[in-house]
């Protein structure tokens, strides 16, 4: 992968003219994949311009449920005291690569492979222990987690493979190697895309506690309870455009303003607020510390729902961005398998941070969540397409929030009564005390 040295990233900002995030098919291209291997098509939802948005109903209280306005914004990635860099590691192969059968304890919605995965791999340090590989040559990405390679017999907790060129979103109710059914490094945030000046897509974020439901383009769910309050799979949150990022770094411009435009998104469980990046040397840690100083209220929650052209397709139906350049091909051969059962993917204990360079990472602890990997096709409650999972903790009413029992009204008038007599008793024996004084 290119390097960039780190003292020539404000120089290269400004002239890059820090005046726009960009858009998919300006973006920096992945490096060592070219321009002809895009991470999604421009008209992807990844790539989508959602600085226009209407703010999403429940924005308050997700934001609220994530530690409230006054949290910080934390970068999950960078310096690690001299040892490996944090963040999650991606390398980039030729075709010619040998590829392996791996086994899956989530097979039911992993793709069967074979993987480009070899002793290496570079693999994210921590209990999440991601492996991305990308196949310039056919343009594929494989993603394994909780990836080991077990002495020449791999195994992983779960895989995806995704074609590129495709806007072909996973089976609805199906994990990926993230909890929302998300791939990953198309959210990472990287060295060279911000050292360019164009950061042209949304950036991968994590929550402690969501809701047991998804928004499209996630697939998938990995809440402990039916609470609205609480973030589902896929929300999407922006930078306020009122917030003013004239007084910052250069580079750090380049990130808000991506933040302004394309926004984040709740991909899995985990510390709020953390985002994620790629693990290699060179990330500034006076841009990450500008970055730490934003506050959560500085965001809101966005409805993405004006976006969907198909509920199976990560294709934007109105966009800003221009055609992609490269035509994409048909989409994945992936169907959807009737699930008879629900199964239950622990999710660890770490923040997951995202692909990076061939360099493995540590990862910082996090908030653990219980992963329910199976999602009904039904109940959308809101205009955002959210999917409901089956068994609600408390009951809902059609706009998705709890029911509360009916209240008997005259139950108050004898507790109102006994109230007033004991307020007039309490008067009289205390101005009565008063007048004997």
């Amino acid at each position: 992968m290119r390097r960039v040295p780190a003292g020539l990233v404000a120089a290269g900002l400004l002239a890059a003219g820090l005046l726009s995030s960009g858009a998919g098919a300006g973006g920096a291209p992945l490096p060592g994949a070219g321009p002809a291997c895009p991470l999604f098509p421009a008209d992807n939802i990844w790539h989508a311009d959602v600085s226009s948005l209407p703010v999403h109903a429940r924005s308050a209280a997700w934001i609220a449920s994530m530690g409230g306005p006054e949290r910080r914004l934390h970068p999950d990635f960078g310096p690690n005291d001299g040892g490996q860099p944090y963040g999650i590691p991606y390398s980039v192969v030729p075709g010619s690569t040998q590829k392996v059968a791996v086994t899956f304890d989530y097979a039911d919605e992993s793709d069967p492979g074979p993987y480009p995965f070899g002793p290496a791999t570079p693999i994210e340090g921590g209990s999440d222990a991601h492996a991305l590989v990308v196949d310039k040559d056919r343009c594929v990405l494989y993603e394994l987690f909780a990836a080991d390679w077990n002495g020449g017999q791999p195994t992983a907790g779960s895989g995806a493979i995704w074609d590129l060129r495709s806007n072909a979103l996973r089976p609805r109710g199906w994990t990926s190697a993230d909890a929302a059914g998300l791939p990953i490094l198309s959210g990472l945030l990287r060295r060279d895309e911000v050292a360019a000046g164009t950061v042209d897509h949304a950036i991968r974020l994590t929550a402690s506690r969501t809701d047991r439901s998804f928004l499209w383009p996630a697939r998938h769910h990995a809440g402990a309870a039916n609470d609205p309050s609480l973030p589902p799979m896929g929300a999407w949150f922006r930078l306020k455009a009122s917030f003013d990022v004239s007084r910052y770094r250069p580079d750090t411009q380049v990130v808000l303003r991506a933040m302004q435009r394309h926004g984040l998104i709740v991909a899995d469980n985990g510390s709020n607020w953390y985002f994620t990046g790629t693990s290699e040397p060179g990330w500034d840690t006076d841009l990450l510390d500008q970055l730490k100083t934003i506050p959560a209220g500085a965001f809101e929650a966005v409805d993405t729902s004006s976006l969907m052209a198909d509920a199976d397709s990560g294709r934007v139906a109105t966009s800003s961005v221009p055609p992609a350049t490269t035509a994409p091909t048909a989409p994945t051969t992936t169907t959807t398998r009737p699930r008879a059962t629900t199964t239950t993917r622990p999710k660890p204990t770490t923040t997951t941070t995202q692909p990076a360079t061939a360099t493995t990472t540590a990862t910082t602890p996090t908030d653990a969540s219980t992963t329910t990997a199976p999602l009904p096709e039904s109940t959308t409650t809101t205009a955002a397409a959210e999917v409901a999972a089956p068994a609600p903790d408390p009951p809902v009413n059609p706009a998705g929030r709890p029911q509360r029992p009916s209240r008997r009204w005259w139950i108050g008038i004898p507790v109102g009564l006994a109230l007033a007599a004991g307020i007039a008793a309490f008067r009289k024996i205390r101005f009565g005390s008063k007048a004997e004084e």
